[in-house]
């Protein structure tokens, strides 16, 4: 296994995954790191390219389950992924401002609120939620992720579509 070629290309969606579970920037960072020495340490042992199957699933579990492990232990401390917008920290809106300005800022009102609304989500539901809509991921890799089964993820995902859908029109009727 070659780190470089491997694993590092996978670095952004392990960051997302785990930014979307700690819902802070650092500690997702903190977390990706440590799953790379991780699996940097498991790999100098040669039983371990083996004993992998899907390289990618195996990354995305080990960095879904340590920023689980941290979240956890920060339960009372997480930061919302609107502050961290206000803050200037605007990975997951970067892309969109390719767009034309009023166009974009619709569009960012837009992935702000859903993204407000995901992060009150049970982290099982915003899990796999992200990893379905956000990362493109199917349901059989996602359940390799999870450790759950394939009509898990899909009653995960069923229920929090659902749970983002309501929120949104029952702020439209506030309005």
């Amino acid at each position: 296994m070659d780190i470089k070629r491997d694993i590092l290309p996978l670095k952004d969606t392990m960051y997302r995954l785990a930014l979307r579970i700690t819902l802070n920037s650092q500690e997702a960072e903190d977390v990706v790191q440590d799953v790379i020495i991780k699996v940097w340490k498991q790999s100098q042992n040669e039983s371990f390219n083996d004993a992998i199957d899907n390289l990618q699933a195996y990354l995305l579990r080990l960095t879904r389950n340590l920023a689980i492990d941290r979240q956890r232990l920060k339960a009372n401390q997480t930061e919302s992924l609107d502050a961290m917008v206000e803050a200037g920290q605007q990975h997951a809106v970067t892309s969109l401002m390719t767009e034309s300005t009023e166009r974009s800022l619709a569009t960012t009102e837009r992935l702000t609120l859903v993204r407000r609304i995901m992060d009150t989500l049970p982290e099982k539901q915003r899990t796999a939620m992200q990893l379905r809509d956000f990362e493109g991921k199917t349901y059989k890799e996602i359940a390799a992720i999870m450790e759950i089964t394939e009509e898990q993820v899909k009653v995960s995902i069923f229920r929090a579509r659902q749970a983002v859908k309501a929120k949104i029109l029952r702020r439209g009727e506030d309005e």
